[in-house]
């Protein structure tokens, strides 16, 4: 039986994923700081922790290495969102988004590098719209998402040398958390909650064609048909999206 690790797993995305990998026959490994809301079973553990104590997940991650034999697949999904302008982002609150989003995922990765390379496995990121273009009010978070998907498309080299294949998905709307908007520290929010968004997915929409790029070895999948569209707008012509986004986000 294949392992795969998903940290954020208890999450709307996470636990669509889960649903998903567990029909298919994987034994899933979930990572969250708050787990109260799984049922663990033959096919599912899971692991609170917070992603961005370093010495906590190092131990998790020694305690996940000792349970199983392989890990074969790590989908990092952990993260927050924020909608503020950078006028009001305080340094706080930028460099928290990094933590969560950025560097949380870079040490998990750190930790899953040989395991990942002795099993020939795959790092799959989920990225965001926000990862390859510009987002109205979302200064912070769009740098992170960009830092988060530079790392790993530029880790895919490295890797490859090591037959272990490096993917990343960018999906755009997903609605896990609509009308659970309440901030979260440092006016961050959970991720799916904004408001201001366009043609929202469900979240088992999004798992399906996560999982479809992730069968077929995609390098990117984007997610969504906002994602597809923004993609190739962005590629074509940047100050043309830039214009589309501000009209469609900012009008929101």
């Amino acid at each position: 039986m294949k392992t795969v690790v998903i940290s954020g797993g208890a999450g709307g995305l996470g636990r669509a994923l889960t649903a998903r990998l567990i029909t298919q026959g994987w034994h899933v490994v979930a990572l969250d700081i708050d787990i109260s809301a799984l049922e663990l079973n033959d096919r599912l553990s899971a692991y609170q922790v917070d992603l961005t104590d370093g010495v906590a997940l190092d131990d998790t991650v020694a305690e996940i290495l000792d349970a199983h034999t392989s890990i074969d697949l790590v989908i990092y999904n952990a993260g927050v969102s924020q909608i503020a302008s950078f006028e009001d982002t305080k340094d706080t609150a930028h460099r928290r988004l990094f933590e969560i989003n950025y560097f949380a995922a870079t040490a998990l990765a750190r930790g899953f590098l040989a395991p990942l390379r002795a099993s020939k496995g795959t790092h799959l990121a989920i990225s965001s719209v926000a990862g390859f273009s510009p987002l109205y009010h979302r200064a912070a978070y769009a740098a992170s998402k960009h830092a988060l998907q530079g790392f790993f498309a530029s880790l895919r080299s490295e890797e490859a040398e090591h037959g272990v294949r490096t993917l990343i998905a960018a999906p755009s709307f997903v609605a896990t958390n609509i009308g659970n908007a309440a901030p979260m520290n440092d006016g961050m929010l959970r991720p799916g909650s904004a408001r201001d968004g366009l043609d929202y997915m469900t979240p088992d929409a999004a798992a399906k064609i996560i999982l479809a790029g992730y069968a077929k070895g995609r390098p990117f999948i984007p997610v969504g048909r906002i994602a597809r569209l923004s993609w190739w707008i962005n590629a074509l012509s940047p100050r043309l999206f830039q214009r589309l986004m501000e009209r469609n986000i900012k009008g929101a």
